[in-house]
């Protein structure tokens, strides 16, 4: 949750000057953004935590169900009509996550994970949010405004993520050991490398 947490005040910081100084006006309510916003953190939550029960594998290939959900919701509505050929992908998409969550039910010794059935759970919840998320975002862009959807979804998934670091994680980053190579790698960058060559 601290590195989405970060992700989302970039959001905020980077579309949110430029939203502030094009002075735009509020084009859809505050608190569908909140909704989208939770969705969107308990999505990327719900992932990053299935690593802790299940393979990297199936989390990977679980991810994948987000293709299927997104194609579901679309066709609810959006009303997109789709031929024979992306019904038959469909439907193998699906066969491939029952097969991926019956091979980790009977590989429990092979899976690498210590539940693997509740981080397959944990996988597909989270990739059923990012269809949720993805199918909003994808309206709100076509009939809003891409500037206020990325404001405001970095603002509340800041806030959102935020909270959820201060009860979730507080005791793992007072636990932390912050160093350059630390701050340095939880940021993404390289430098550390750089740094050490150099030093």
């Amino acid at each position: 949750m601290g590195l989405s947490f970060f992700n989302y005040v970039l959001l905020t910081v980077v579309y949110g000057s430029t939203y502030i100084i094009r002075r735009k006006t509020l084009k859809v309510r505050w608190y569908y953004y909140l909704l989208l916003a939770i969705l969107d953190v308990e999505g990327n939550f719900s992932v990053v935590k299935a690593y802790q029960y299940t393979s990297l594998t199936s989390v990977m290939l679980l991810d994948c169900w987000t293709i299927p959900c997104v194609l579901l919701l679309i066709w609810l509505f959006i009303k997109t009509k789709y031929n024979i050929g992306q019904l038959i992908g469909v439907c193998i998409c699906i066969l491939g996550l029952v097969l991926v969550i019956l091979s980790d039910v009977h590989a429990k010794d092979r899976s690498g994970g210590s539940n693997v059935l509740l981080g397959d759970a944990l996988v597909i919840i989270g990739a059923i949010l990012y269809a949720f998320t993805n199918v909003s975002e994808e309206f709100l862009i076509k009939n809003v405004d891409f500037l206020e959807l990325m404001t405001f979804l970095g603002l509340f998934g800041s806030i959102i993520s935020g909270i959820q670091v201060a009860i979730l994680e507080r005791k793992e980053l007072a636990n932390t050991s912050w160093n350059r190579d630390v701050i340095l790698s939880f940021s993404g960058s390289d430098m550390q490398d750089r740094w050490g060559k150099s030093t």
